[in-house]
């Protein structure tokens, strides 16, 4: 058999059974919604209660995009429906921003894209009242067993960061500006 074939059929099946699972998800949510559970929660779907107690205060959260061309990706971003929220493109960095969404862009910064989190910042850039310290934060991942990339220095106040690497490789910044 031809191997553009098969490769064509196997991407075909694949597809089949991906088509099927999201077919399986679909008749979930569809069952979901028609549950009377749904329906004693006015219309909302069920949410799992986290307990709180032991949870890190992490701050806003966004994705942090290592771009090739800071002005493309500007102009994709605003197709998106994002706004530029902060930075300086003449810097190559802006943060856009949509709703509670937030994607910063940075040309020739890092070398992958990165999660991030800012401890004692809403989504809005605004200082929290209540929040963990950027230190604090990594003293207890520490305790946890989890190697830092980059550390703070646990002797200073203020802003600082580190970075510790996912299971998949992928950074986590947190960066605290105040």
């Amino acid at each position: 058999m031809n191997k553009t074939f098969t490769n064509r059929r196997n991407w075909v099946k694949t597809l089949g059974i991906t088509l099927a699972g999201l077919g399986l998800v679909n008749s979930r949510i569809s069952a979901i919604l028609a549950s009377d559970k749904y329906k004693k929660t006015s219309g909302k779907l069920p949410v799992q209660t986290i307990k709180t107690e032991n949870n890190m205060k992490l701050g806003a959260f966004s994705i942090s995009l290592n771009v090739k061309d800071i002005n493309a990706s500007k102009q994709f971003y605003e197709n998106l429906g994002f706004k530029v929220f902060g930075g300086d493109i003449t810097q190559n960095w802006l943060i856009m921003k949509n709703g509670n969404s937030i994607v910063g862009l940075f040309q020739g910064m890092f070398e992958k894209n990165m999660l991030t989190f800012n401890p004692g910042w809403d989504q809005n850039a605004s200082k929290l009242e209540n929040y963990d310290d950027v230190r604090e934060i990594q003293k207890r991942l520490k305790e946890k067993g989890i190697k830092l990339q980059m550390e703070a220095d646990e002797k200073t106040t203020g802003p600082a960061s580190f970075i510790v690497i996912d299971p998949d490789g992928n950074p986590v910044l947190f960066d605290q500006h105040i």
